[in-house]
């Protein structure tokens, strides 16, 4: 230590007037720029707290935090406040436990106070401006939404409704955090907005964000599968619950991560409507049946004479003989007999919605298996593979086909429509990727506690650079004859012939080369010394 001192002396005293400078200039400029990054390296990361504030939010929370002596920034004319990333989530919980910020929207607190003399639509516009606020305080909370507006359009009461089909709708405007929302948040979103109006339904909410995109426009419901995102949606649910039913069958038996199914459902699209009437002659059943049956009788009888020439006779005397009785009877029977049959008759109506699943087909990979590693091995010893016998293969093919619940059609085989392979599975093993894991997590302590150190070490670096920059430049030595070399002819008076140094020459050579004036001096002065 001791002599690094004496030689940085003996370089201090080498130098020139303008190199002493120069070195102390540089080293306060290092020694600000270090004291600098120190400073920089020891303040809070300042993190967004809350944006867009209005000057009474603003001033509420600057004032929270001020009664709690927390360190913060303010941008943006005060409508942004940071504060330590350390203490941002605490921070929220505490101004939100205690209502701040309100926001900019009107929730049900506009109804705290007491409104005499208001109409009936100012009472229905409160209502409906308290609803959207309330709503759009609900959204702002989702992950991935900074701020949300909804607009809400209800139809008049009226007493005389002309228009039946006026149904209400909505409109909620959200700006995003991110930069794509979540299908599963555009639908909680339009199913919160619904439930929370009388008779809106959440195909008649519509969800756009900032960037102008109609993020509810593929969740709408068809029921007819009329466009082609209804049927792609509507076929990839059922694809997504008939693998996730086959693999959540497979995992107890294979193990997690050992199955990978994907199954290809073919929908029907069209709606059909089809009538069928039917007769059956042979299935004859009595209706009515109505009999009738007439009976007549009559008779006719007359008395009178004799009947032939006798009787017709005059001058012939009567005798004693009986009259002559004549009659006429007749008698008619008349049966009548109506028989109606009702034929037997089926009448059948069928109606087809679309969303039939036509055909399935399903594609299986097994990871393959391998046999247990004997406790004597040697250490490394690899597993040795055991393939699945034919018939457990054929078992686990029955299984995901009574899974899916397929049957076989006219012709076609079962077996044609799952495809089952064994194979090896690219994966690491669970205690390599714990390893992986664990290895992540200390590299990661290890990156943030460095940082912090980064700008003291960068500052040591650069000084030790530079003193070894200053160590290597030397100044050259100048030969002790040019001191004793005669002077030049033409030279001032003070200088004489017998190479003695005086003042003007020793001012020439300063001139010439001021770097190494020292070195000459102290050299030329041991010289004159021996």
């Amino acid at each position: 230590m001791k002599a690094f001192s004496q030689s940085l002396l003996g370089l201090w005293s080498q130098l020139a007037l303008n190199q002493r400078v120069s070195l102390v200039v540089a080293a306060l400029a290092v020694t600000i720029g270090l004291a600098g990054l120190v400073i920089w390296s020891r303040q809070p990361d300042y993190q967004l707290l809350y944006g867009r504030l209005s000057e009474k939010d603003s001033s509420q929370i600057i004032a929270q935090l001020q009664t709690q002596n927390i360190p913060h920034k303010i941008a943006n004319g005060g409508s942004t406040v940071y504060v330590p990333a350390a203490q941002v989530h605490r921070l929220r919980m505490d101004l939100a436990s205690k209502g701040v910020p309100t926001g900019d929207g009107v929730g049900f607190e506009i109804f705290d106070k007491g409104q005499f003399g208001l109409s009936d639509f100012v009472q229905r516009t409160n209502y409906l401006r308290a609803l959207q606020g309330e709503l759009a305080r609900t959204i702002s909370q989702l992950e991935g939404v900074r701020s949300a507006r909804v607009m809400i359009v209800q139809p008049e009461n009226r007493l005389l409704v002309t228009n039946q089909g006026v149904k209400p709708t909505a409109s909620v405007f959200v700006e995003l955090s991110k930069s794509r929302l979540d299908t599963d948040a555009v639908n909680s979103i339009r199913n919160l907005v619904a439930n929370a109006v009388q008779g809106l339904l959440p195909d008649q909410v519509a969800v756009v964000d900032n960037k102008g995109r109609v993020l509810s426009e593929d969740l709408k419901q068809d029921p007819t599968l009329a466009s082609a995102s209804s049927q792609m949606r509507y076929r990839q649910q059922i694809e997504d619950y008939l693998a996730k039913k086959v693999e959540t069958m497979l995992i107890p038996v294979l193990g997690a991560g050992n199955a990978v199914v994907r199954v290809s459902a073919e929908i029907e699209t069209e709606a059909t409507t089809s009538t069928q009437e039917k007769y059956d002659p042979d299935g004859q059943v009595v209706r009515t049946q109505t009999q009738t049956e007439d009976v007549t009788n009559s008779t006719e009888q007359r008395t009178g004479g004799a009947t032939g020439v006798t009787g017709n006779t005059p001058d012939k005397p009567v005798t004693d003989a009986a009259p002559a009785r004549t009659g006429n009877i007749s008698e008619s029977n008349r049966k009548n007999r109506t028989i109606s049959y009702e034929i037997n008759r089926t009448l059948i109506n069928t109606s087809r919605q679309p969303g039939s699943i036509r055909n399935l087909t399903a594609a299986v990979f097994v990871a393959q298996r391998y046999a247990p590693v004997p406790a004597d091995a040697a250490p490394g010893t690899q597993p040795v593979p055991q393939p699945r016998s034919a018939e457990e293969i054929r078992s686990l093919r029955q299984i995901v086909i009574n899974a899916l619940g397929l049957k076989a059609a006219d012709g076609q085989e079962l077996d044609s429509l799952i495809s089952l392979q064994e194979l090896p599975f690219m994966a690491e093993s669970v205690s390599e990727q714990i390893t992986q894991i664990q290895s992540e997590t200390r590299l990661q302590g290890w990156i943030e506690t460095a940082g912090a150190y980064v700008p003291l070490a960068i500052g040591v670096i650069v000084l030790l650079v530079f003193v070894r920059v200053l160590r290597r430049q030397k100044p050259e030595p100048v030969p002790i004859e040019l001191l004793s070399a005669p002077a030049p002819a033409g030279a001032a008076n003070g200088q004489n012939g017998h190479g003695m140094l005086t003042p003007d020459m020793l001012n020439q050579l300063i001139q010439q080369k001021p770097a190494n004036i020292g070195v000459a001096l102290r050299d030329y002065m041991a010289v004159k010394k021996n």
